[in-house]
């Protein structure tokens, strides 16, 4: 049997101002893993599963696996609900991997849009603006 691979974990740091800036990751892991990764290294490798075989014990269709598997598409809760119970972890797990690698491939692309502040920060807390 193949040794499990390390886990990578990453955390993010919140300051008073609430700035988006300063609640960017902070560390090594600055793009955390497709979930599909994840599963492929975490789950099926390291049980010897074949992608045909474990769409077939999750009840979905080999290619619906593989385009997870290869980040086409993304965890949805009905998957997220059969891959907890298949692997015992929690639907809350693979949102969770979903919402937050989703989040930094929105930070990472170019902002071409205008939001008007309705709020800023102050020493005394936030303030309408």
């Amino acid at each position: 049997m193949k040794a499990l691979p390390t886990l990578i974990t990453w955390t993010t740091t919140r300051t008073k101002n609430m700035n988006m800036e300063d609640n960017r990751v902070k560390g090594p892991m600055k793009t955390p893993p497709h979930p599909g990764q994840i599963l492929k290294g975490l789950y099926l490798e390291p049980l010897e599963l074949s992608i045909t075989d474990a769409a077939k014990g999750l009840g979905v269709t080999r290619k619906t696996l593989s385009q997870l598997i290869n980040g086409h598409h993304g965890i949805t809760p009905e998957m997220a609900l059969r891959l907890s119970e298949a692997f015992n972890t929690t639907p809350q797990v693979w949102l969770n991997m979903q919402q937050n690698f989703d989040l930094r491939q929105a930070e990472k692309k170019e902002k071409n849009y205008t939001v008007q502040r309705f709020w800023q920060s102050s020493d005394a807390g936030m303030q309408p603006v």
